[in-house]
C-alpha cells in the first residue's frame, strides 16, 4: 500500500514563506477578514534559551495526514476519509461545518477560533471567501481600479485563480466548510508534486511514498532520525521534521 509523507528538512528550511505562498496560489485560499494570513502551510516559531544565549527555530506545519486521524472519525457526515494512498481528504460536498473535526484535531483544538496552525481552516457561512474582489472601493481614490473592477476585467474571482479539477473538492474557496492541505492531491494524481515542494527555494520539503524503500522520504528516514508533532497523542504523523537549523541571536 502507498502511503504518502511529506519531510521537512529543518536544515535546509530558512522560513523565507515560499511554501505558504506557493500554497495560497495554488488553492486560491483567501486572506482573513482579521487581515491575517489564510494558509493551509504556517509555521511555528520557537525559541529557547535566555539572552545572550538564545536559539530561534522556524518550524512549517500542514496538516499531517495522520495515518490514525482522529478528524476522520469525529465527522459526522463522513466528508473527512482516508484515501488509499494515505492522504486524509475532505470532500466538501458532505462538509456541514460542525467542526467537529476541528475540536478533535489534536493540532488545531487548542486553537479552533483562530486556526493558529493553519491545520483546520473554517470559512464562515454566509461570508464571501473573497471580499476584496467584490468591493466596488477604489484602493486610491481616483487614483487605482477596485478589486470588483480587476476581478470583472479577469472574469474571475480570484483574478489570479488557478483552476483545476478534482472530485473532493473545488479550485475556489467556498463558505460554511472546514478545510486543509490536501498534499495538491490534484496535482499528484497527473504524477506532479505538491505546489510547495516545487516551490521551496532550498529543497527543505520532500514528498513521496515512504512504503516505497528507493524513494527519497524513505530513504531520509533511514539515514535521519526524524521528529512528529506531539508524538504522545499516537495519531502517527506523516508529516516528518529531519535535522535542526537554529539562529542564534
Amino acid at each position: 500500500m502507498t502511503q504518502y509523507a511529506m519531510v521537512i528538512d529543518l536544515q535546509k528550511c530558512c522560513g523565507c514563506g515560499a511554501c505558504a505562498i506557493a500554497c495560497k496560489t495554488e488553492n486560491n485560499t483567501q486572506n482573513r477578514q482579521d487581515g491575517q494570513s489564510f494558509n493551509w502551510a504556517g509555521f511555528l516559531y520557537e525559541e529557547e534559551g535566555l539572552f545572550p544565549n538564545v536559539m530561534h527555530t522556524t518550524r512549517p506545519v500542514l496538516c499531517n495526514h495522520c495515518t490514525d486521524a482522529p478528524c476522520v472519525g469525529a465527522c459526522p457526515v463522513e466528508a473527512l476519509f482516508k484515501t488509499p494512498d494515505g492522504i486524509t481528504m475532505i470532500n466538501h460536498e458532505r462538509c456541514i461545518g460542525d467542526r467537529a473535526c476541528q475540536r478533535e484535531c489534536p493540532y488545531s483544538k487548542e486553537n479552533v477560533e483562530i486556526g493558529e496552525w493553519s491545520v483546520l481552516s473554517f470559512n464562515e457561512p454566509k461570508k464571501d471567501t473573497h471580499p476584496f474582489y467584490r468591493d466596488r472601493s477604489e484602493i486610491i481614490a481616483a487614483g487605482t481600479a477596485s478589486g470588483a473592477e480587476v476581478a470583472k476585467q479577469a472574469k474571475s474571482i480570484p483574478p489570479h485563480r488557478n483552476r483545476y479539477g478534482h472530485p473532493d473538492y473545488s479550485d475556489a474557496r467556498r463558505a460554511g466548510v472546514v478545510e486543509k492541505c490536501i498534499f495538491c492531491d490534484h496535482r499528484v494524481k497527473k504524477g506532479e508534486m505538491p505546489y510547495c515542494v516545487v516551490s521551496c527555494p532550498s529543497g527543505g520539503r520532500i514528498f513521496g511514498d515512504i512504503k516505497d524503500p528507493k524513494s527519497e522520504p524513505a530513504i531520509l528516514l533511514t539515514k535521519y532520525k526524524a521528529a512528529v508533532l506531539k508524538p504522545e497523542e499516537g495519531t502517527s504523523p506523516n508529516v516528518f521534521y529531519i535535522r535542526s537549523f537554529k539562529v542564534q541571536g
